[in-house]
């Protein structure tokens, strides 16, 4: 009997139970985005920086990792049932104090315990959701399913918020999500049996040390890709202790696994050439996904577009990503070359940083950019959940969970290197260009008189003293030289990028054993899932 089909009851018809996972599952996703869904209302309720709700983020992210190598364990010992009501009590009151603290230290250790529950709540959904799916290919159409969820998560936490934020305290997201959570929860709960889905397991010989060095370098990390740009990186000495930290845990972490009988993550996973190879990708395709938070800044900073029209217009992103994923599905399914769905997909992803380059201007036309974030939302879907299946076949089965234990820290760490990737040269390209074009400006320009000129009398058409509306027409000038020198640095942004992808899709050529890899996810526990 399939494992989905013996914990719950028999009166439950199909589509109510895919509709309650989905509904459990829905608000897990939004949860990794939620601290950031609006970072000028997050920063404002919470009176801090922009970049304390970047870390809030990674923290997350920091826990979700670490305790990846733990979770499966609970989730052996205790009845499936009981399991799910541990993590949905666990997961309402920490959303709870969330949204009754403005405490930022209070809010940041919320953020780790909501990223370790949420290992819980994934397990079971996917192992029901796999349970479920009667076709030959289960899993990879569940794998497909849950990998979109996650490219789809942060434009689709954004598009669903926009409305609370803009008529609500920034707080009311965390109340939303106990009210999202709640209903599906319970209707899961009532359609569930108390049995094990996997075989019982005492909670003996847990490795909470390596836990304990695991998840302190994690922060870390987090810490110095998020503030290290606002330290100046090595000329802070809270940056400098903090590598020094980084790499001191590491070194006795990796010590410990090397000569542990039962190691919290498994090195031999690294000895597949395979395995090495799609960890690279994942990196280097969430390096290029990072870049597309460009493009949002873009149309919010320069083409002045507000929170609900950007996000409807990222409704064709998620159409894309969606489109991309199915016809990714289908071309696995069939067994067609890897090689040539990755090449596929990140061939869209050329073709939209490489048409953005020539599309960032100060004045465009919304509808012009659909079909590039179609295009992106494609390519994105397309290379994700394949990149991640070639991955997890790479190494054995027994090996599965110090794989998805990896694939989750790579993913983590990548995401944090595009976080201050993109922090750093930010400010190094904005700075540099705002140099040059205010070199070209003064006073003798006949070209800088005559917009002085247009904008103070636009101003004093609007009803403006002209004392007041000769400063602001300078400050307005100021708005315009910034304006610009952001077009400069995201075209140069987006030209690093292409070639980025350039050089990827090379290794991809140059590496023949990627179609000798038999894409297998079958006999793989579904904990994996969380890579």
């Amino acid at each position: 009997m399939r494992k989905g089909n013996r914990i719950l009851r028999s009166w439950a018809p199909e589509w109510l139970v895919r509709l309650t996972i989905f509904l459990v599952l829905f608000p897990t996703v939004m949860l990794f985005a939620l601290s950031t869904a609006n970072i000028n209302a997050a920063t404002g309720f919470y009176g801090v920086e922009p970049a304390d709700m970047q870390f809030s983020m990674l923290l997350y992210y920091a826990a979700l990792a670490s305790f990846t190598p733990l979770e499966r364990r609970f989730f052996s010992r205790v009845s499936t049932k009981e399991y799910f009501l541990i993590c949905l009590v666990l997961q309402v009151l920490i959303s709870y104090a969330c949204y009754h603290t403005r405490t930022l230290p209070v809010l940041f250790a919320c953020r780790f315990l909501q990223g370790m529950v949420n290992c819980g709540v994934t397990s079971i959904c996917l192992t029901l959701l796999f349970g479920r799916l009667k076709s030959e290919h289960a899993r990879e159409t569940g794998y497909t399913i849950f990998y979109s969820m996650i490219l789809c998560s942060a434009s689709l936490t954004s598009l669903v918020t926009a409305p609370l934020v803009d008529n609500y305290e920034y707080n009311v997201l965390y109340k939303m999500i106990i009210y999202t959570f709640v209903p599906g929860g319970i209707l899961l709960l009532l359609m569930m049996k108390k049995v094990h889905l996997v075989r019982k397991t005492p909670l003996y010989q847990l490795d909470w040390a390596s836990f304990f060095l695991y998840s302190p370098m994690l922060i870390l990390i987090a810490y110095v890709v998020t503030y290290g740009q606002q330290y100046y990186w090595l000329q802070d000495d809270t940056i400098v202790w903090s590598l020094i930290c980084i790499i001191f845990l590491a070194i006795v972490f990796v010590t410990r696994q090397l000569v542990r009988k039962r190691p919290f993550i498994h090195q031999e996973v690294f000895q597949s050439r395979a395995f090495v190879f799609g960890i690279f990708l994942i990196g280097m395709l969430y390096l290029i996904r990072g870049a597309f938070s460009i493009t949002t800044t873009y149309f919010s900073a320069v083409l002045g577009m507000d929170p609900i029209n950007l996000y409807e217009l990222l409704i064709y992103n998620i159409i894309g990503i969606i489109i991309g994923a199915v016809i990714s599905g289908r071309l696995i399914i069939k067994k067609r070359p890897l090689q040539f769905i990755w090449l596929a997909g990140f061939s869209l992803l050329l073709l939209f940083h490489g048409g953005m380059y020539f599309l960032f201007a100060s004045e465009a036309d919304m509808n012009t950019f659909i079909i590039p974030l179609l295009l992106q939302g494609m390519g994105a879907g397309m290379v994700f959940t394949p990149i991640l299946l070639f991955t997890i076949s790479s190494v054995p089965e027994a090996l599965s969970q110090s794989a998805a234990a990896v694939g989750v820290f790579v993913r983590f760490a990548f995401f944090g290197i595009s976080t201050a990737l993109i922090n750093y040269f930010s400010l190094f390209y904005a700075g540099t260009h705002t140099l040059r074009l205010t070199d070209h400006i003064s006073r003798a320009d006949n070209g800088l008189e005559d917009r002085l000129k247009l904008y103070q009398s636009a101003l004093h058409a609007r009803g403006m003293e002209p004392d007041m509306a000769g400063h602001a027409a300078t400050g307005l000038l100021d708005k315009a030289v910034k304006k610009q020198a952001f077009l400069k640095y995201a075209m140069d942004y987006n030209e690093l990028v292409v070639m980025l992808i350039l050089g990827v899709m090379l290794l991809i050529i140059m590496a023949p054993f990627i179609n000798r890899t038999i894409i297998d996810v079958k006999s793989k526990q579904p904990a994996a899932a969380t890579f």
